[in-house]
């Protein structure tokens, strides 16, 4: 019986699905396939060797190292082992054409594949506790947007899950409480959006003619600064920080927002 050493740097799924898409061409073929992840050394380039000679095997590699190729290739041919390199042949072609070199970094498509992923979470995250929504599951979020209507809660929050931060946001209204998932939280995690009266004023106005929103009393200069001091002294109460977002961007407000939380916090920033 073949035995198929997929050998890799990194996890060695990419080596695998390569030598099972090759291997469903064959069928009924009497093959063992041995997975060899996290190849990094030279010592454990020359262990896979060892463990393929002397007996009907084969190496098929996508080590991304082009030391770890060449010493894969060198220990093979001593010990008379067949090896291919599958990663080698098309980094040259692609380095070639692009007129750059590769980074030679092991695992480095599983940690985009993994930051994809929580990109895509974090976005389904955000829809689902958008507005207020599902707010008892706000202990799974990294970062709470609070503020009055018309504050850019909603396109922040997406800006930040886009960027794979579990974010959510909760609408600060005067007549209504604010949920006790959202009370609970640690106050660095939640950030107050705050806007001048009369910016607030226009952002409304537009809103309402657009929706056809009643203009009193969500259109009132007097309403609106009521509101916006009871989220002010909501935000006090709560030891919550406050984010002017005034004359600034979705993406200015966002990077302020992410930068603290990196800073500190480094470890828990997504990947990517």
């Amino acid at each position: 019986m073949l035995t198929v050493f997929a050998v890799s740097d990194g996890t060695g799924a990419t080596a695998e699905r390569m030598v099972r898409s090759a291997l469903a061409q064959f069928e009924e073929a009497a093959v063992s396939l041995v997975r060899r992840g996290q190849v990094r050394t030279p010592e454990q380039v020359r262990a896979v060797v060892r463990e393929a000679t002397g007996r009907d095997a084969l190496i098929l590699h996508t080590l991304v190292s082009d030391d770890r190729r060449r010493l894969m290739l060198a220990e093979a041919r001593v010990h008379g082992v067949d090896s291919m390199d599958l990663m080698g042949p098309m980094l040259d072609r692609l380095a070639t054409h692009l007129k750059l070199t590769p980074q030679e970094k092991p695992g480095l498509f599983q940690q985009l594949a993994e930051a994809k992923s929580r990109e895509i979470e974090a976005v389904n995250f955000a829809f689902h506790h958008d507005d207020g929504q599902n707010a008892e599951e706000l202990g799974r979020a990294e970062v709470v947007l609070v503020g009055v209507s018309r504050t850019m809660k909603t396109p922040t929050t997406l800006y930040l899950a886009y960027r794979g931060w579990f974010a959510a946001n909760v609408p600060i209204v005067p007549e209504i409480p604010l949920p006790p998932a959202l009370l609970a939280l640690p106050p660095q995690k939640v950030f107050c959006l705050m806007v001048s009266p009369s910016h607030l004023l226009e952002l409304r106005r537009v809103r309402a003619k657009q929706e056809s929103i009643p203009a009193e009393p969500y259109t009132s200069l007097q309403y609106i600064e009521k509101e916006l001091l009871y989220s002010q002294r909501v935000c006090r109460e709560h030891r919550w920080r406050s984010v002017e977002i005034t004359g600034k961007s979705v993406e200015e407000v966002s990077r302020e927002i992410i930068a603290t939380l990196a800073s500190e916090a480094p470890q828990q920033k997504p990947p990517g």
